[in-house]
């Protein structure tokens, strides 16, 4: 008898970003931000003293302390992972159990329902309010009533780039009980709420870090759990031994020790952020159409329009890239450079002008 597929991933369909070439891509959240040559350079050195005969550090300590030292935290409160996506799947895997009660919210990053699913966690989510925000008063009674074993969000949201302060999000640690928190702050470098340095202080917390955003490197795969020692422990034991590179450990190290550099260039993407919004919303208001442009505490503009599928299709045409949300009939638009932006802009308003005013006159 051949061998059959279990039902869980018998009709799964594998994650396909984007594919082609765009000369504008404003549609993974990426930095638009590269490294500069002279950073290249000292890159170079490190690979060249690397021995690939060798296997990584486990502990990626050298990588650890230049991240502990960056967001002035304790090195011995780090995991860290290839990506985030590994210790999400360690999360519902190993610190769950097969029928664990996990709670999720919508909307949010879809793969903390996905790798749930696959550790065959029963899951219970959460629907925000119509502005996209979480009541914790609410979150906290759904989680009682579920019985939940963890709650998981993102914060700031993506795909909305909503988020909740941080005494709030104290308020929901606090108030959880014997549930574990886990707040992805993959955005958090782009606002000011983070329970990052107070992770060691709660038993029942763990925050997740990124180098995918602000710090602009994606094509390394670095993630980061930081939490009290026992949970730190925990996460430490049950990872794969060698579960990060040692290209990426020592670039992420270098990376990490560059902390004028990292800071100077989340400033700008947030500058960057904050004018896209801006000229979306005039674009919006000047026509006075019923698209939602939700201010944002990220480095993305989230758009709400029953034309998002047509803006979508209208702008890879136009060979700029973007992110559309059916399920939401919404855009999300990772701000670019200047240039990227105004090219954005002007062809969402060219959009409007041909295709909703002239069909509504």
């Amino acid at each position: 008898m051949a061998y059959k597929l279990c039902k869980k991933v018998r009709e799964l369909e594998p994650y396909e970003p984007i594919q082609g070439n765009y000369k504008i891509r404003l549609d993974a959240n990426e930095s638009f931000f590269n490294f500069p040559d002279d950073l290249k350079a000292e890159i170079n050195d490190i690979i060249r003293e690397i021995d690939f005969n060798r296997y990584p550090d486990p502990m990626a300590l050298e990588l650890t302390k230049a991240f502990a030292d960056y967001y002035s935290i304790s090195p011995e409160n780090i995991t860290v992972t290839n990506g985030s996506d590994e210790m999400l799947y360690l999360l519902s895997s190993a610190l769950m159990k097969s029928g664990s009660n996990v709670v999720v919210v919508d909307p949010d990053f879809s793969m903390y329902s996905f790798y749930s699913f696959l550790s065959e966690n029963n899951i219970f989510t959460y629907k925000k309010n119509k502005d996209h925000d979480i009541n914790v008063d609410e979150l906290l009674s759904f989680m009682f009533e579920n019985n939940a074993d963890m709650v998981i969000f993102s914060n700031p949201c993506n795909p909305t780039g909503r988020g909740i302060s941080s005494d709030d999000a104290r308020k929901l640690v606090n108030g959880a009980g014997d549930c574990l928190v886990v707040i992805d702050e993959a955005y958090m470098d782009f606002w000011n709420q983070s329970l990052l340095k107070e992770a060691n202080e709660y038993q029942n917390l763990i925050v997740l870090k990124t180098a995918s955003k602000a710090v602009g490197a994606a094509g390394i795969r670095l993630g980061f759990a930081i939490a009290n020692p026992l949970i730190t422990k925990a996460l430490r034991s049950v990872k794969s031994p060698y579960n990060v590179n040692t290209l990426s450990q020592k670039i992420g190290a270098c990376i990490y020790r560059k902390k004028d550099l990292l800071k100077e260039r989340a400033n700008e993407i947030i500058k960057n952020t904050k004018t896209l919004y801006i000229d979306i919303l005039k674009v919006v208001d000047n026509y006075k159409l019923p698209f939602r442009v939700f201010i944002t505490c990220a480095n993305f503009v989230f758009v709400e329009t029953d034309y998002a599928k047509n803006i979508y299709e209208m702008l890879l045409e136009n060979g700029i890239a973007v992110r559309y949300f059916p399920k939401y009939s919404s855009l999300r638009i990772t701000t670019g450079t200047v240039k990227e932006n105004n090219e954005f802009v002007i062809n969402f308003e060219k959009y409007i002008i041909k295709n909703i005013l002239k069909r509504n006159r």
